[in-house]
């Protein structure tokens, strides 16, 4: 019975059903304890990691219930069960399931945007500087031109250059941007999306969009129906939790993903990650907490600098950009002697500090560390 059990094929209800409340008695699996994120914390020796814009809360309660629950489907290829997620997926976006392509984290639909539209023959890649910097690194290596258009006196994205600059190939809008954790008004987003020529694509990554709460703020997967260039990416990282599972997805038209899932490897994204990221849109107390609880410790942070003097650019994410007044790189270093560690320089703001919003407590000892180092 149990060899017959490990060698049927696994239908998309049955894959349903095993993330479930009954999983535990449908598949036999090791006994195994997941570790808290705590409990990580502690094991690097006390080191506050304020350094890479994640989710100190770690995934939900039911995310690493199904992640447990799908051991005994290790041995299985994702195939057919990417489509439970997407069918979700879709319904949570009002879009169709053919008009949605998974990643492994949206990290690889960064790159599969590169190498899909921009390169020699294709085109140029026009982004903000600064911003996230992994997609001018995946389109240099596909030996496509990269020009980098510098944000706005208020940290948007001065969309009239970047589209002036365009010559077909693809433009990236990071709204929240990282790594200012501002945002592009909604107006001056839907109005660029209107003009740009259709065959200029548009990546609006939308990795922070859950942190944002500005009412010129708004998501543009809705726009995706009526503009075949534009691309829209999420991920599962960042309020759910699960940067190290790796698992994101973008939207566009059906024409549009099957581009970009010619440039795909196949099954990219594994077979726990989906069990967590499913269960993870099933728990709707989970996105609200973390924007909560991300809320309160960024509000503490931002008063105790403002206190001491330092300006920080409003921010619309779990992170934020702070302008130390002189050089970060020795601040960086000094901070992480401290055992904090924050994130890299970004070179168009030489005197600026990325902060990763984490614990309250963590960030207690960061300002405390902060205080120091600036004494």
């Amino acid at each position: 019975m149990l060899e017959k059990m490990n060698t049927m094929l696994i239908s998309r209800r049955r894959f349903s059903q095993l993330l479930g409340a009954g999983a535990a008695a449908a598949l036999v699996r090791p006994t195994f304890s997941v570790a808290r994120p705590t409990e990580q914390i502690s094991a690097t020796g006390g080191v506050v990691r304020l350094s890479a814009n994640e989710n100190p809360y770690g995934p939900s309660a039911k995310a690493l219930k199904a992640m447990t629950d799908s051991f005994g489907l290790a041995c299985r290829y994702p195939d057919e069960h990417n489509n439970v997620l997407m069918d979700k997926l879709a319904k949570l976006n009002g879009v169709n399931h053919d008009e949605i392509l998974l990643g492994d984290g949206s990290g690889e639909i960064l790159k599969l945007c590169a190498e899909t539209f921009t390169g020699k023959e294709r085109g140029i890649l026009v982004a903000a500087d600064p911003t996230f910097e992994a997609i001018l690194k995946n389109a240099s290596a596909n030996e496509a031109e990269v020009v980098k258009v510098p944000l706005t006196s208020s940290f948007g994205h001065d969309l009239p250059k970047m589209l002036t600059a365009a010559k077909g190939g693809l433009i990236y809008v990071c709204n929240p941007n990282n790594p200012t954790a501002s945002i592009t008004p909604k107006d001056q987003l839907r109005d660029f999306i209107a003009k740009t020529p259709r065959e200029t694509m548009i990546l609006v990554d939308e990795a922070y969009f859950h942190y944002a709460d500005s009412p010129d703020y708004e998501s543009v997967i809705s726009l995706a129906r009526d503009h075949s260039n534009l691309i829209v990416s999420r991920t599962f990282s960042k309020i759910y939790g699960m940067a190290g599972l790796r698992c994101g997805y973008c939207v566009a038209q059906k024409e549009t993903i099957e581009r970009m899932r010619e440039q795909q490897m196949w099954d990219s994204v594994n077979i726990m990650a989906l069990a967590a990221a499913s269960a993870s849109l099933d728990d709707l107390d989970h996105v609200p907490k973390g924007q909560r609880l991300n809320a309160d410790a960024k509000q503490f942070t931002t008063s105790e600098l403002a206190r001491m003097g330092y300006k920080t650019i409003p921010s619309q994410a779990n992170f934020i950009m702070m302008d130390c007044k002189r050089p970060v790189v020795p601040l960086i270093q000094a901070m992480k002697q401290r055992n904090v560690h924050v994130g890299r320089l970004f070179p168009a703001l030489p005197n600026h500090m990325r902060v990763t919003i984490g614990k309250k407590s963590e960030m207690e000892t960061f300002v405390g560390a902060f205080r120091e180092v600036m004494a």
